[in-house]
């Protein structure tokens, strides 16, 4: 049996439960915001992307542990490659649908 002393830090059950936590609430927040419609849909959208930010920024740091470290970045080079890509999409995508729901109801 190989020993597997690799020195990274895993985070304590205090962490992980504080990630929990904040991660529910960050979940719940926008939920309640929606169903219980107390925004407007502009001042919605912009509170749903915040709080979609903020659990990122909880995921990144509690469970994914990519805090600032002294060792070689290659974590954080992919996890920015990964979110820049994503980000590809998504506003890709929203401007894809922007512009047919623009087109399609120009037409009636």
């Amino acid at each position: 049996m190989t020993a597997h002393n690799d020195n990274h830090s895993h985070g304590t059950v205090k962490s992980y439960i504080v990630g929990f936590v904040l991660s529910i609430l960050l979940t719940l927040a926008p939920y309640y915001l929606v169903v219980y419609n107390l925004l407007q849909a502009q001042v919605a959208y912009i509170a749903i992307a915040i709080f979609a930010l903020a659990q990122l920024l909880v995921q990144v740091v509690f469970f994914l542990h990519m805090t600032a470290e002294d060792k070689p970045r290659w974590n954080l080079t992919a996890f920015i490659f990964t979110a820049f890509a994503a980000l590809v999409f998504v506003v890709g995508s929203l401007w894809i649908m922007y512009n047919l729901d623009y087109n399609m109801m120009m037409h009636h």
